[in-house]
């Protein structure tokens, strides 16, 4: 696992963009895992802005949220549709056909999660997944005790997570109690897993994430064994972390060929 460690979240969020970036150039056809929340929010801009300024094609690119919730139609303000609609995808030139956002009003969610997988596998699989942090260590909507080996599914959000997430609804009650989510084992089947945890509400979930045991109480930490994860920080989420002096030494003297 590579730990880079930035001053803030702008900083740490432009390196995100310029290695999502390189990925969409160098590939032809780029297949690019997306996550919602306010931590990819900066992450946006600046592909948006790269877009506009420096002409970074999006033509090509195919896209995999990693969840939305269950009951909400696509139009629904809070719904990861209009996030990502609103936020990237009506600001770049994307192929409708080529975005991927789980339907949360599925008549048949078990095969619909099937078909999920499928589509994912089709495509050539993702080339690199965005990831968010959860304050209790969950990646995607994987909550704590999901199985590291699981697939797209449904899961039940505990009290924490409903709880973190009322800020997009109205009030805590209208949060849904359930999400599809890609499993754990479909994230670390990405080539590059690339997760961004800003602020000191997540540098417990980060210490546990990077330097704590790999359990299933702790999703993030399935991360430690994927040959080529990368967590992005802002100063705050990293204070925890007990070797945080090596890994700013190992970023400063990394060869020019692994920088983005």
């Amino acid at each position: 696992m590579e730990v880079i460690i930035q001053a803030d979240s702008e900083q740490a969020s432009l390196l995100a963009a310029r290695l999502v970036s390189r990925i969409i150039k160098e590939k032809e056809k780029p297949v690019i895992g997306l996550a919602t929340g306010s931590t990819p929010l900066l992450l946006y801009r600046f592909l948006v802005k790269m877009h506009r300024e420096e002409g970074l094609d999006f033509s090509r690119s195919i896209t995999f949220n990693l969840d939305e919730y269950v009951g909400l139609a696509p139009e629904h303000p809070a719904s990861f549709h209009h996030f990502m609609w609103k936020n990237l995808f009506s600001q770049v030139n994307i192929k409708p056909e080529n975005v991927h956002i789980p339907d949360g009003l599925a008549s048949d969610m078990e095969a619909y999660c099937r078909q999920y997988e499928e589509d994912i596998k089709a495509a050539g699989g993702l080339d690199i997944q965005i990831l968010g942090l959860g304050t209790d260590g969950h990646i995607g909507f994987n909550e704590p005790s999901s199985s590291l080996s699981s697939d797209t599914r449904i899961k039940t959000l505990t009290d924490q997570t409903r709880k973190d997430n009322a800020i997009f609804f109205e009030a805590e009650e209208n949060v849904p109690y359930h999400a599809i989510t890609m499993g754990i084992g479909t994230i670390l089947q990405a080539r590059i897993c690339l997760l961004m945890a800003f602020g000191k509400k997540k540098a417990r979930a980060v210490s546990r994430a990077v330097e704590g045991p790999v359990t299933s109480m702790v999703p993030a930490s399935a991360l430690q064994l994927h040959p080529r994860a990368i967590m992005l920080l802002d100063k705050e989420a990293a204070f925890k972390l007990d070797q945080i002096d090596y890994y700013h030494w190992a970023y400063e003297h990394k060869p020019e060929w692994q920088k983005f």
